[in-house]
């Protein structure tokens, strides 16, 4: 009656031994998954930085091109409507 019970219980550690290898690997596989999905969240967070680098210089050059032409002063300025001499 022991080996029988012996039997059970090696039957039974080898049941939940393979148990625990396939919830490692799956848990192995949800790691690679976390670990992807940081890195592309990574890259977006780049992006977006990226994005906002190029809006502030676009900006930037926009106030140097305002300030060359003068459209600041001729927008404070009201202006006569032109009207050709005849």
């Amino acid at each position: 009656m022991a080996e029988v019970s012996y039997q059970f219980l090696e039957e039974l550690l080898r049941r939940l031994h393979e148990r625990m290898d396939r919830f490692e690997h799956s848990l192995g596989e949800i790691k690679h998954e976390i670990v992807a999905m940081r890195l592309q969240n990574m890259g977006m967070q780049t992006d977006i930085n990226n994005i906002y680098g190029v809006t502030g210089r676009i900006d930037q050059r926009l106030d140097r091109i305002e300030n060359r032409l003068e459209l600041r002063e001729l927008a404070e300025k009201p202006q006569s409507p032109y009207e050709p001499q005849k």
